[in-house]
């Protein structure tokens, strides 16, 4: 695998009132959310840790290590990880399925004044997709355009995105268990050489990979 991964070092200080104040509604949006069994029609929405998310994407930021400034959160949810990213300065976009939740998002981005574009849309590109495969999921990628051995695959722009993908900088994701593998396979497909994925797996558990620049990145 193509990607390297970043050692984090993670400040715990006191968050800015604005972080503060997104992450604390939207954790109240959350549990109103979950109170009134609204949840049952996002039954594989679950939420991960956006304190954890903001403290690693800062530090990524202060020590410039992302290219530029294009963040994407796949399965975005309620936006919270592309609303951090915008006040953080990024030009942030959020990759949600589910309509409900992208209705949600939009608000909780528009009442807090915060720049997010919340897509309706898988975080698959035209082409790509994932099958269940025998302890996992694995991804099927479209054949390239041509059969010489220097051909590569194109990578369409996601529906509604106004940049390409190879110009998003810092991708995210919480993947469901079983699907770790599978999304590090997606990133490494359609991200360009030098990008930065955040994975969250679960219980304070957080990692950054860069994508390696052909075999001569360090």
């Amino acid at each position: 695998m193509a990607l390297e991964e970043i050692v984090l070092v993670i400040d715990e200080s006191e968050l800015p009132p604005r972080v503060s104040s997104l992450i604390e509604d939207a954790e109240h949006r959350l549990d109103h959310l979950f109170d009134t069994n609204r949840n049952r029609r996002v039954p594989r929405f679950l939420p991960s840790d956006p304190v954890l998310l903001y403290h690693v994407l800062r530090f990524l930021t202060e020590e410039d290590l992302p290219a530029g400034r294009t963040f994407c959160e796949w399965g975005s949810g309620f936006g919270v990880g592309a609303c951090l990213a915008s006040l953080l300065g990024y030009r942030a976009y959020g990759l949600e399925i589910e309509e409900d939740l992208v209705a949600l998002a939009r608000q909780l981005a528009g009442d807090h004044g915060i720049t997010v574009e919340n897509l309706c849309t898988s975080y698959f590109p035209e082409g790509y997709e994932s099958y269940p495969a025998q302890g996992g999921a694995e991804l099927m990628v479209p054949e390239p355009d041509s059969r010489w051995e220097e051909a590569a695959t194109t990578v369409p722009p996601y529906e509604g995105m106004d940049c390409e993908v190879d110009e998003i900088d810092v991708f995210y994701v919480y993947p469901w268990p079983g699907e770790q593998e599978l999304m590090h396979d997606l990133f490494e497909t359609v991200a360009a050489d030098g990008a930065i994925l955040i994975a969250y797996y679960g219980n304070k558990d957080i990692a950054a990979y860069r994508k390696r620049i052909g075999d001569d990145w360090k």
